[in-house]
């Protein structure tokens, strides 16, 4: 397997724990709008799930074609999973926390976006 290869999967494993931990801790504070719908006090948006759902498998599946994937399909589909990714994170959470989480998430999938399309001569 190619070095490129094997940071592209490790780079989408830390977006995805990274994604992961920002939710958990969203859990805990108190004025989350997922804490809120947790508890019982708001309602998920219809569709919600479903979309929080397909936005996290995006990621896993990035992972999994990151090792198996066609080098020239693969280009493509990393630049634009990453960009939807970009988006969510921009657009959702609030509190430092979810900041610093956000900051790691877009620069790690902008790192992805430009290993995947760029020729780095990593091998």
């Amino acid at each position: 397997m190619s070095k490129k290869k094997c940071l592209l999967f490790a780079l989408w494993v830390s977006v995805l724990i990274n994604m992961i931990y920002a939710d958990i801790l969203s859990l805990m504070d108190a004025s989350s709008p997922i804490r809120s719908i947790m508890a019982g006090t708001s309602s998920v948006p219809a569709g919600g799930l479903l979309v929080g759902a397909i936005l996290m498998e995006s990621a896993i599946v990035m992972i999994i074609l990151s090792l198996f994937a066609d080098k020239k399909f693969y280009k493509w589909v990393n630049l634009v999973i990453a960009i939807v990714n970009i988006l969510a994170v921009i657009s959702g959470g609030h509190g430092s926390y979810y900041i610093f989480f956000a900051i790691i998430e877009v620069i790690t999938l902008l790192a992805i976006m430009v290993i995947a399309f760029v020729d780095l001569k990593i091998n």
